[in-house]
């Protein structure tokens, strides 16, 4: 028996960072390291050893202190401790996004719950920068088209892992006009709904913040309906 975690284990170690990215773009890949190495086979190892079906919930691509330096979506070496049980050495780092998503994991029960029906990941897995600030695949065309071919293989290849093809859950609306997009060409989803970003929420909507999590829980409980 093939699990979710022997194929996401090796797929995530073994990433390389495409090389026909605009000359101003740069990318950031924690999976060659050691440390990385051992977090993603522990956290796959420890939510994903089973053949259950995920339902995706696809950000943008990773940030650069979020996933890009755990190797986790959404996850800072903090969160990684304190939220998921694993221990590890790398320097604390900020990230709006992971408060926020950490928030909604343990509104929906805690980790072993959340990651049991859900799988956190982005439209393309790797960390991009620009001018030393997190970038977005979308944010230039010349970009968007160089990677369009990774994104679909991204997909393509994490849906093999194990997925709800019923529904997929849009992170951000400016993400929704891409992955559906993709999902158009490819027919990866029955449907796709979206909630607003994370970063977006804490950035700008603070005080919101208990509706959105109220919306973020009630939306992935009929994700799962």
């Amino acid at each position: 028996m093939t699990t979710f975690a022997d194929q996401a284990i090796p797929y995530y170690n073994t990433l390389a960072a495409p090389a026909n990215l605009p000359a101003d773009v740069g990318v950031i890949n924690p999976y060659q390291q050691p440390e990385v190495e051992h977090i993603v086979s522990e956290f796959y190892t420890r939510f994903f050893s089973d053949t259950n079906p995920r339902v995706f919930v696809l950000g943008i691509n990773p940030g650069r202190f979020g996933a890009g330096v755990t190797g986790i979506s959404f996850t800072t070496p903090q969160n990684l401790r304190r939220y998921c049980g694993i221990e590890n050495d790398l320097r604390d780092t900020p990230e709006l996004s992971s408060r926020f998503i950490y928030q909604v994991v343990e509104a929906f029960g805690g980790a072993e719950a959340f990651y049991g029906q859900f799988f956190l990941t982005s439209l393309f897995p790797l960390a991009l920068t620009k001018a030393g600030k997190n970038y977005n695949f979308y944010d230039d065309r010349g970009t968007t088209e160089a990677l369009w071919p990774a994104i679909t293989e991204t997909v393509r290849t994490q849906i093999n892992f194990g997925y709800n093809r019923k529904v997929a859950v849009s992170l951000g609306r400016k993400n929704e006009t891409y992955l559906r997009r993709l999902n158009d060409q490819q027919g990866f989803f029955d449907r796709i709904v979206t909630l607003d970003h994370p970063r977006y929420i804490l950035q700008y909507k603070t005080k919101d913040m208990p509706m959105y999590l109220e919306r973020y829980i009630a939306t992935l409980h009929e994700c799962i309906d």
